[in-house]
């Protein structure tokens, strides 16, 4: 004979039935009507072949029946509770957060994910490009990691590669134009680069102006490759529709790229980020293959 299954719906109402002695207290805590409650304990009993409850003048007790399975019901909904909350986690452990620059992440992560995706095909990334000055400050919030640009020497988390920023431009740039009001395209306010390009032109009293403002790489690289105005960008990752420029402009700083993790990582987070650290890590040409 196949045993009864005890529905946790019914268990709950059980519960609250017995915690309140009463059915329409009870009715009233689990946001049901008190007929609605009454149908699930008959339907506990029939399924059980017992009588769970007794009526008194203080309203409704246990039986010697429903008193036992008392323990056993309190036993079977916090399993049930468990199982639901260690699923759930194991689910959210597997997504990864990842913030980072939008020209390694359009450039220089792809690869490296893809190869990461090869052998842990179970681990989904969430990648979010843009400014990172920020980002570090909201790890454990809304990344996992955080894959971020500082000035040399500074910032903290693990060092990855250092960036010379440079002036780029298209091939077709009129050198001639350096001796105009230099057009410049760039992204918003809070970009190291941003900062540099404007102090390097204002200290070699360069006359220069904004041209082009965006928080893409594509949409910069676009501009610039069209020969409407000069960038900045790392040399390391030069796009290809660029080149250097190199005279008759000022000197911009290197930079640092540093990988910023966490407190307490999941481990498919630490997967991701040890692998992250070597493959950045290695020669440019590598990334690419």
């Amino acid at each position: 004979m196949t045993a009864p299954v005890l529905d946790p719906d019914l268990l709950k109402a059980f519960l609250a039935v017995s915690e309140h002695h009463s059915f329409t207290r009870a009715a009233a805590m689990l946001n049901r009507t008190q007929s609605a409650v009454s149908v699930q304990i008959r339907r506990l009993e029939q399924r059980l072949g017992t009588k769970l409850f007794q009526r008194t003048r203080a309203g409704v007790a246990l039986t010697a029946a429903g008193d036992e399975l008392l323990i056993y019901a309190r036993r079977l909904l916090d399993l049930n509770a468990e199982a639901v909350d260690a699923l759930r986690a194991r689910k959210y452990e597997t997504v990864v957060r990842l913030g980072v620059m939008d020209d390694y992440g359009t450039i220089v992560i792809p690869p490296l994910l893809a190869r990461f995706a090869q052998n842990h095909p179970e681990i989904q990334v969430e990648i979010e490009t843009g400014l990172t000055a920020t980002m570090p400050a909201r790890l454990g919030e809304a990344y996992d990691l955080v894959i971020a640009m500082h000035p040399k020497g500074r910032g903290g988390g693990e060092l990855l590669r250092s960036e010379q920023a440079v002036w780029a431009a298209a091939e077709s740039y009129p050198a001639g134009m350096q001796h105009d009001v230099l057009p410049v395209a760039l992204y918003p306010p809070g970009c190291l680069f941003r900062q540099w390009a404007a102090e390097a032109l204002d200290a070699a009293g360069r006359p220069w102006r904004l041209a082009f403002v965006s928080r893409t790489l594509a949409a910069v690289e676009a501009i610039a490759a069209q020969g409407l105005a000069i960038t900045v960008v790392k040399a390391g990752i030069l796009p290809p529709r660029l080149r250097v420029l190199a005279n008759g402009l000022p000197s911009l700083p290197a930079a640092d790229i540093r990988l910023h993790r966490a407190r307490n990582l999941s481990q498919p987070a630490a997967l991701l980020a040890d692998h992250l650290q070597l493959g950045i890590s290695e020669p440019v040409s590598h990334i690419h293959s």
